[in-house]
């Protein structure tokens, strides 16, 4: 960030004070991040049984809202310009400072986003991801400059600060949808559904029973899945129980992060086929 509005004030471009208003908000973002990851990483307790993994999409939800604002900021900036065009100072300078933290920035995105697909996290996947489109705007900002030198076109230098806005807009929206997503208690991922179908048409093919009333959510790192596990009416319950926690054990193998619940019901008492649906 310091880098960036050095780059700035150097040489008055406001493509390269939009990439450092963009830095501010990365900054903001971050602290939020990591305030919300201390949250997500307490354990359950009374008052959350579930936990508070949850957490983490507020972060992403409102790293998203930062992004639109910090868009909308240099919109309010570029528009001036447009109208009335201004020399840039010292372009060299700006443009080596602004790629030295460009460099910076990729680092870090990498390990962010290197980490959230290790850890599962969507709060380090998105900082992460937010800060690739900051070392994209970067590089955009750059070369808008650089045309300018090259042009002599001083209208180039908003104009590449108003596709740097609408780039982080996406990016944003982008972000917002994900958490909302997340807060709507979505499925876990099409791919880890299929495989746990599979499982349960193994067990149906091996011991005559039947599965129903499946359901899953994910809530950031964790995934909650449920069933319905359907027995032969004569099984004793030490019987039923070892086979759901066999079931259950590869699940979890399966999916990383999983906590299953299993109802066991008698395969031929109607009155284990009238809870399938999750309002009874």
């Amino acid at each position: 960030m310091g880098l960036k509005t050095f780059a700035w004030w150097l040489t008055g471009s406001v493509g390269l004070l939009s990439d450092a208003l963009e830095s501010l908000v990365n900054l903001v973002a971050a602290l939020i991040a990591l305030w919300m990851l201390r949250l997500a990483a307490l354990p359950p307790d009374d008052a959350h049984p579930y936990g508070l993994s949850k957490a983490e999409y507020f972060s992403a939800g409102i790293e998203g809202g930062l992004i639109i604002l910090a868009a909308a900021g240099i919109v309010a900036t570029a528009f001036p310009r447009l109208i009335a065009p201004q020399p840039i100072e010292m372009p060299g300078w700006g443009m080596a400072f602004s790629l030295v933290a460009t460099v910076i920035n990729l680092a870090a995105a990498l390990a962010l986003i290197r980490a959230g697909k290790a850890y599962r996290s969507i709060t380090l996947e998105a900082d992460g991801r937010h800060l690739m489109t900051d070392v994209w705007t970067s590089v955009g900002v750059v070369v808008g400059v650089g045309l300018v030198l090259a042009t002599g076109w001083l209208v180039l230098d908003p104009l590449v600060a108003l596709a740097v806005a609408v780039h982080i807009i996406w990016a944003g929206i982008g972000l917002m949808r994900r958490s909302v997503s997340g807060l709507l208690d979505a499925a876990i991922p099409q791919a880890e559904l299929d495989e746990i179908v599979r499982i349960f048409a193994e067990y149906s093919r091996r011991y005559g029973v039947s599965f129903h009333a499946f359901r899953t959510r994910q809530a950031a790192a964790r995934r909650f899945i449920s069933f319905h596990l359907l027995v032969p009416d004569q099984w004793p319950v030490a019987q039923a129980h070892r086979l759901s926690d066999e079931i259950e054990e590869r699940i979890r193998e399966l999916v990383e992060g999983a906590a299953v619940f299993t109802h066991i019901e008698p395969i031929s008492d109607p009155a284990s086929y009238n809870d399938e649906g999750l309002d009874r």
